[in-house]
């Protein structure tokens, strides 16, 4: 039976209804989810059609919970490689093709042993060949520059990113939550 609930991962919700995070989507394990259910941490929002029981409860295993306390989001995103690659959307800045992480590496844009530091101003995503081809030079010897100026991304920025890439496993009852504070078309 616990098998198949790890299968059932919950969306974990701010108290204002918004997912923690999009990319990586803000998920807990259902034991998670159900802990904090009994330490009266969250609200059930939705609930799969699986039932855990002991010898004297069974309740439904949640697939969205709201956090009863509001956590406030950081104002500024951690510099990461993971974050610089969602900030560059997982496209090399050099030849605008789109790689998969393991494929990507980070450059300076201005070389290190050139002066170049290591930060958001300075690096940009970039894949094996470009890096090797680009290698020790500043953009202006060897005519390759960024397709945008690396810069640092607001936290709103990288979720906004994040939304391009859902996750392998969205269950049915996400959907309200995931996607609703991102505007209409109109038609």
């Amino acid at each position: 039976m616990y098998n198949h609930l790890d299968s059932c991962p919950t969306l974990v919700l701010n108290a204002d209804y918004r997912p923690l995070s999009y990319f990586p989507l803000s998920l807990w394990s259902w034991q998670e989810a159900v802990k904090a259910v009994f330490l009266d941490r969250v609200d059930i929002v939705s609930e799969y059609d699986e039932v855990i029981r002991s010898p004297s409860f069974q309740m439904k295993v949640p697939s969205v919970i709201a956090l009863k306390e509001y956590v406030q989001p950081k104002t500024r995103p951690a510099f990461t490689r993971f974050n610089v690659f969602l900030r560059d959307r997982w496209i090399c800045q050099y030849c605008g093709e789109k790689f998969k992480t393991h494929e990507l590496t980070f450059d300076h844009v201005i070389p290190k042993s050139r002066g170049g530091t290591t930060t958001w101003e300075n690096i940009c995503a970039a894949c094996q060949d470009c890096n090797l081809l680009k290698g020790n030079l500043l953009p202006s010897e060897c005519g390759m520059r960024p397709l945008v100026k690396p810069a640092a991304p607001t936290t709103t920025q990288l979720q906004a990113n994040g939304r391009a890439f859902p996750p392998n496993f969205l269950h049915r009852s996400w959907g309200d939550y995931l996607y609703w504070d991102t505007e209409l078309d109109s038609y």
